[in-house]
């Protein structure tokens, strides 16, 4: 087995660091020789209020453990602050080689009873936080060609929660995001990959549907050692490694389980080469479309696109001689 993964040299920004996964995060990739920005606004659950010693109580533990830190108490979700948080680690630290964009808050209503200001403050900074601070970051790691980042979605965003439509529309936001930024990163020695996380956490807690309120409320004691966010910081820190070559990848990790999610494309049906397909040809092949013995996982829209049209591609050509 190889050795121990370290980050020594290596400087971290991470965003919403101060509680929970965030703080977990710094906490870990500090430990293992990494030089951290703990960013933290030290808003409340819904994104009320700010407290700057939030993000100051993150530093004094790494610090009181040897390591190195300094405290961002900036909003996310300004080009502006986004820049001056990627600069306050160059200026500090000489670097930025991993960003883990992890900021973000909660509100679980119904979907009827979102609000606009709701929406408009979850998308902005969950995915437009998210989308600047890479932005930003993006520029020192090309000129370095090398860095990495790990993006934050949520089981959310992925498989979707009815009590959270649009924190869940965010967070699925960040997966296109992340995978747009690792095709355009490749080149220049930069990797991006998202974890889905579960953890024990405030942000958790408030995320609990009913059922599993009932079905756990017994075992909370017992749930929280599952749901340490230690399990998660694991598989953020290997990513954020030099170690790490995977680009362009969901993971999906809690309870010491990890595991790679995808976005699958079925082999589907193919309507005869001349006809349009119609609502028909649908209805009385659902059975093909919706088989997935044969799915695949393109790694960009051009790669799915070039598979999924190829075989119309191929018989308008050979109607046409070509």
């Amino acid at each position: 087995m190889a050795g121990e993964i370290r980050l020594d040299g290596r400087v971290a920004l991470v965003t919403g660091a101060g509680r929970g996964l965030g703080r977990s995060h710094a906490l870990e990739l500090a430990a293992r020789g990494a030089k951290v920005v703990v960013n933290d606004l030290g808003c409340g659950l819904f994104g009320e209020g700010a407290d700057d010693s939030v993000a100051m109580n993150v530093v004094r533990e790494i610090e009181a453990a040897g390591g190195q830190a300094v405290a961002n108490t900036l909003t996310i979700d300004e080009p502006a602050n986004a820049r001056a948080m990627v600069a306050q680690a160059v200026d500090t630290f000489g670097r930025l080689d991993i960003v883990v964009n992890n900021a973000g808050f909660l509100r679980r209503r119904p979907f009827l009873d979102h609000s606009e200001d709701m929406v408009r403050d979850l998308i902005s900074v969950h995915l437009l936080g998210s989308y600047f601070v890479s932005q930003a970051a993006f520029e020192v790691m090309q000129a370095q060609q090398y860095g990495r980042m790990v993006f934050t979605s949520s089981p959310g965003g992925t498989r979707g929660n009815p009590w959270v439509t649009a924190y869940g529309a965010a967070k699925a936001g960040i997966i296109g995001l992340a995978q747009t930024i690792a095709l355009a990163g490749e080149p220049v020695g930069i990797k991006a990959n998202v974890i889905s996380p579960y953890g024990n956490t405030r942000m958790g807690d408030a995320m609990e549907t009913k059922s599993r309120d009932e079905d756990m409320g017994q075992h909370k004691e017992l749930m929280a050692g599952v749901l340490d966010c230690r399990h998660a910081s694991a598989a953020a820190v290997y990513l954020a490694s030099e170690e790490c070559e995977l680009n362009h990848k969901v993971l999906t990790v809690g309870g010491g389980r990890v595991a790679l999610s995808a976005i699958l494309i079925g082999e589907g049906f193919q309507a005869p080469f001349g006809d349009l397909l119609t609502p028909e040809l649908v209805r009385d092949n659902l059975p093909a479309i919706l088989d997935l013995a044969k799915a695949t996982n393109p790694t960009s829209s051009d790669q799915e696109g070039s598979a999924f049209l190829g075989p119309a591609v191929k018989a308008a050509m050979a109607a046409q001689g070509a």
